[in-house]
């Protein structure tokens, strides 16, 4: 089974943080709906595929109409053959939900919300340039349980100059006050190019701290557990059966089709990727033609990627998987490698599996990339 992944490049404010991409720019965004319909009509060979998940990502999706959306998830309905209970995930920013868009998403067919909250204080909220309120993240929430929706997950960042250690246990205790089955955390990075790289280098804002993310991440992990969460993966918490299906997919290897500017597609041999530009893809698709380039993965190519995303996960690195794919060998070398971390306490071996500890997850990335097969 494979997912779906529809890329919507549209957001009313530019974070200062994101380096996704996106426009804010709302100009072309009918053209924009056609040309993601046309492109999977376009790719006709994708078509026999059954489909387990799809999910709107961006961007931010939730500024479409409710029927351009609907529009969209019946385009796929009629291409592609969808799972009856495939699960269904819009990305959506607090400011766009109300109670009339939660009951027409809800009749539309979307099952599962990814909501951007980030945080619930505003001073966190005008730092990253957020375009809804502290209230909005709240009233967010309430909204879509109102609307009978329970399976959910909120997005909330960590690690942000000034966020004192008190108000990230805030964040926390009110998502848990609200009962949420799923919480997505992550620690402010600093990408090269986006508005926040350029403030800080030019002294305008104070950039962040390793070691204050690393002390707010240690009491995620802890405040998560006592609150029932299983910790899935290293920025993902939920509760038992709310882990997100179109995520842990994406981790375990398995296709995905991806639509839309900047989506990306990945079939197990190889990953492609359409055009990073809003007019670009649309007048390319306009004349039947898919603006993508693509990547032929060598077998070091998908050792890696195997390291990276199991390493995350709360599964981890199979001994089995290793040898049946890449030789008795490379599990010779990891093992080799990975000693250092399971003296330090970073990595758990067991009969089959390397697993990250706790305080190995913060670690995760490094860990994982010392264990890359580099190429020759």
């Amino acid at each position: 089974m494979a997912g779906i992944y529809i890329h919507i490049p549209f957001c009313r404010k530019a974070c200062h943080y994101c380096n996704f991409h996106f426009s804010t720019t709302l100009d072309h965004k009918d053209r924009m709906i056609l040309a993601i319909e046309r492109e999977i009509d376009l790719r006709v060979e994708l078509h026999k595929t059954p489909i387990e998940t799809i999910y709107f990502g961006g961007g931010t999706p939730s500024i479409l109409e409710p029927q351009q959306i609907e529009n969209l998830i019946n385009k796929v309905k009629d291409s592609f053959k969808v799972s009856l209970d495939a699960e269904i995930t819009l990305e959506s920013n607090p400011d766009d939900i109300t109670p009339e868009k939660a009951l027409a998403w809800k009749k539309i067919g979307i099952n599962r919300f990814s909501i951007g909250i980030q945080s619930f204080f505003e001073e966190d909220l005008i730092w990253m340039n957020r375009a809804h309120t502290s209230l909005q993240s709240r009233n967010s929430i309430e909204i879509i349980q109102s609307a009978g929706f329970t399976n959910f997950s909120i997005d909330l960042i960590y690690g942000t100059p000034g966020q004192s250690l008190e108000r990230w246990i805030k964040n926390l205790d009110i998502a848990f006050e609200y009962n949420i089955p799923h919480l997505s955390c992550y620690a402010l990075t600093v990408e090269e190019g986006t508005a926040l790289d350029h403030m800080i280098k030019t002294k305008k804002k104070e950039n962040t701290n390793s070691d204050t993310q690393s002390t707010h991440f240690n009491i995620l992990v802890q405040k998560s557990k006592d609150a029932g969460f299983i910790h899935y993966e290293i920025s993902n918490f939920a509760k038992p059966s709310n882990e997100s299906r179109h995520n842990k997919s994406y981790w375990a290897g398995t296709s995905y089709h991806g639509f839309g500017p900047a989506a990306h597609s990945y079939d197990g041999l190889n990953r492609t990727w359409n055009i990073s530009n809003n007019i670009a893809y649309i007048e390319s698709i306009e004349k039947n033609t898919i603006p993508l380039e693509m990547e032929i993965l060598s077998e070091e190519d998908k050792l890696n990627e195997y390291i990276m995303t199991s390493l995350r996960c709360a599964t981890g690195i199979s001994k089995h998987h290793i040898t049946s794919h890449w030789g008795e060998n490379q599990l010779i070398r990891i093992e080799r490698e990975i000693n250092v971390y399971i003296q330090l306490g970073r990595v758990i071996a067991d009969e089959n599996t390397f697993t990250l500890t706790d305080e190995g997850k913060f670690f995760a990335d490094g860990i994982a990339s010392s264990l890359f097969l580099v190429k020759n």
